[in-house]
């Protein structure tokens, strides 16, 4: 038991990590759009940061379904993996 637990603490802290990651380079991408002051460079930015979210989402998911195995049931983690494809598709979608 002190093993999965010991995992677990490892998940969370990786899922944190990747976190304060992701909301670095939010941070880093408002500070480039301010620099350039211009309106084409902060859309390219912007775009750019849209492949960074559901990365980031997909692996700070699939890190915490992989620690939290035991306890859920396969059923419920369809459930939410297929949530996430929805939510992926609907950002595509026009």
């Amino acid at each position: 038991m002190k093993g999965a637990y010991s995992f677990m603490e490892s998940a969370l802290l990786l899922i944190i990590l990747l976190r304060i990651f992701s909301g670095s380079i939010d941070i880093s991408a408002a500070l480039l759009m301010y620099k350039f002051n211009d309106l084409e460079k902060a859309f390219y930015i912007n775009t750019m940061l849209a492949l960074v979210g559901p990365c980031v989402l997909i692996i700070t998911t699939g890190i915490a379904l992989f620690g939290l195995a035991e306890k859920i049931s396969i059923t419920r983690m369809v459930c939410l993996f297929a949530g996430i494809t929805l939510i992926l598709i609907s950002l595509r979608s026009e």
